[in-house]
């Protein structure tokens, strides 16, 4: 399978003749869609229609980043206004109640998704809620509580799986401690690894098959890199010890939190574990830029997408 190893926006609502030559020649891997690319359910699944068209794949992965609450990219079309602490708060008030009301709900973001042809949402979030962090995640976590986040985001898992939509667990290895914004500025965090536990064990144990990473300096893991471009976090917290064994894709890396021009902070995040890159600002200057030095694909990331097509029939 040819496909380079990065994931693109778009500008708009349909196609330009320049996006259309660059998902032709280029080929990447996938496209994910934000609100200034949906304005109506016809519009948008003709929109998926032609990128898969030009693509010559039925199943080629479009994403979005449907989770709800503050985070909806589907606000044109539905109201969904529940964020994952909404379902976690009712978990801590009556546990029988909670899994039927979740699952409903997440069956009704899941044939609206099915309906237009999407087949990846970036969702569950698993970083652990802290109340004195940036409220960047707030109410996008389920809960302070572990196992109240592993039982929730494993049902999120399952009943996507279910239904033949793949999740994107995020910001792995834990966003919940950070103290500023990672869309603006790069969180640095100055905690030993072992107060890190409960973040990262959060992630332990998931069944999802791609993970997003997080923008975020462990200072005492890797004073130097933050996560998405540190080979040490990527493979010993990562890959080792929280066992992820799925694609691992790079949060934007147009945001503020990494220092380095667009094509840099791509290539760096590749080299140190991540198997794509993502882009989410729909710039078609720098989507030249970047398609043009992105490399193909490696072996690892062949055979994950190929079980991720068969998962898909």
């Amino acid at each position: 399978m040819k496909r380079k190893a990065i994931i693109i926006s778009l500008s708009g609502k349909t196609l330009t003749n320049l996006e259309k030559s660059l998902i032709k020649s280029h080929r990447p891997w996938g496209i994910i869609l934000f609100k200034r690319n949906i304005g109506s359910f016809m519009q948008t699944k003709k929109l998926i229609t032609n990128i898969r068209r030009l693509m010559k794949d039925k199943r080629y992965p479009i994403l979005i980043d449907e989770e709800g609450g503050r985070v909806t990219r589907l606000s044109n079309l539905i109201k969904n206004n529940y964020s994952q602490k909404y379902f976690g708060d009712i978990l801590k008030e009556n546990r029988k109640f909670t899994f039927p009301i979740y699952k409903n709900y997440l069956l009704s973001i899941i044939n609206i998704l099915k309906t237009l042809g999407i087949n990846i949402n970036t969702i569950p979030v698993l970083d652990v809620f802290t109340k004195k962090a940036h409220n960047i995640i707030g109410d996008r976590s389920y809960s302070d509580n572990i196992n109240h986040i592993r039982e929730l985001s494993e049902l999120c898992i399952k009943t996507y799986k279910k239904n033949n939509i793949a999740t994107v667990i995020k910001h792995i290895p834990g966003h919940g401690k950070a103290t500023s914004d990672s869309h603006k500025v790069l969180p640095s965090l100055n905690i030993s690894e072992k107060n890190l536990k409960k973040d990262f064990n959060a992630f332990s144990s998931s069944s999802s098959d791609f993970a997003m990473t997080a923008h975020i300096l462990y200072k005492k893991i890797d004073r130097i890199n933050c996560a998405t471009q540190s080979k040490k976090i990527i493979s010993k917290i990562i890959r080792q010890k929280i066992g992820f064994r799925g694609i691992i894709i790079s949060d934007d890396i147009s945001m503020k939190a990494l220092k380095d021009d667009l094509v840099t902070n791509a290539l760096k995040s590749l080299a140190a574990g991540c198997n794509l890159v993502l882009y989410c600002s729909g710039k078609s200057s720098e989507m030249i830029k970047l398609l043009n030095f992105m490399p193909y694909i490696d072996e690892f990331t062949t055979k994950k997408t190929s079980a991720f097509y068969k998962f898909l029939r």
